[in-house]
């Protein structure tokens, strides 16, 4: 058969568009049955995530994740039934990727940290802490950033990256926390009497654990004073209060008993003062 002075084989043409329509057939076959599987692994691996409780953000973007991977090689098998060359569509796609990876890189820092983060819980929402200076509470942890707010109400956005590579300090991730207060007496003062006055005074704090009991030590002869050390152990929630409250009842119980809190003292001596001053006596005589 001639067809615009073309010889057209019939039976070859129709062979061809046979075979090519049971390889569309089949394309479409592992597309459909790819999809469903790929449905079925993500919902498996969804379920063994929540049940290894990982937070739920974590969750959803990795069984996305997931999703978009195992459709991406459903495709391209999909393509290769057909007849396509498949080896330059993942050339391009990984092109893309590392162009994409490296224009985001800083975010893609940030993001494998917070993953870090919500497995391993250094802390979870609401826990007190004290991340790259700045110390709050924990009010929401993304896969970018976290947020913190400070006890004047300042909102701080950290960075994840940030976070990964700082030091971490996690006031309520224990049930119990000690105060630490250091009081000054003067060098003539008594030491035992002011240890038993700030041990009796932390003892009667009804918010202060019997045990382990308070504990109060000489921790420095400074200049001005000796300092004594109280250590009283709480819960994290009476903290700041019993804190609050030891250093009001301490200052009235020193009062109290005559023993004094010192000021910074400076004793200057002026050399020749003495000369100076029997010059001027002699001078008034004359």
């Amino acid at each position: 058969m001639e067809f615009l002075g073309f010889t057209i084989d019939a039976a070859s043409l129709t062979e061809n568009g046979i075979q090519l329509l049971i390889k569309l057939v089949l394309a479409v076959i592992i597309f459909v049955i790819g999809r469903w599987l790929a449905k079925k692994i993500v919902r498996v691996a969804y379920n063994i995530m929540k049940r290894s409780h990982l937070e739920d953000t974590v969750s959803i973007f990795l069984s996305r994740l997931l999703y978009g991977v195992l459709l991406v090689i459903v495709i391209l098998a999909a393509l290769s039934k057909v007849g396509v060359q498949t080896t330059s569509v993942v050339a391009i796609l990984g092109g893309a990727a590392l162009a994409v990876g490296l224009a985001l890189k800083d975010q893609l820092s940030n993001f494998a940290a917070g993953i870090l983060i919500i497995i391993f819980r250094p802390f979870v929402r609401g826990d007190y802490v004290t991340i790259s200076s700045y110390t709050g509470t924990v009010t929401d942890i993304t896969l970018i950033n976290t947020h913190i707010t400070t006890t004047n109400n300042h909102d701080v956005i950290i960075p994840n990256g940030d976070i990964s590579t700082s030091a971490i300090i996690n006031y309520t991730s224990l049930p119990n926390r000690r105060v630490d207060i250091t009081v000054g007496i003067g060098y003539d003062d008594n030491i035992k009497t002011a240890k038993e006055i700030l041990l009796a005074t932390a003892k009667a704090n009804s918010l202060a654990f019997t045990d382990p009991a308070p504990i109060v030590r000489v921790t420095n002869l400074g200049d001005n004073s000796v300092d004594l050390t109280i250590n009283v152990w709480t819960t994290n929630d009476e903290w700041w209060a019993m804190q609050c409250q030891l250093l009001e009842a301490f200052k009235e119980a020193l009062d109290d008993n005559n023993i004094d809190i010192p000021y910074p003292q400076r004793s200057i001596h002026v050399s020749g003062l003495e000369q100076l001053a029997n010059k001027a006596d002699n001078t008034t005589d004359k």
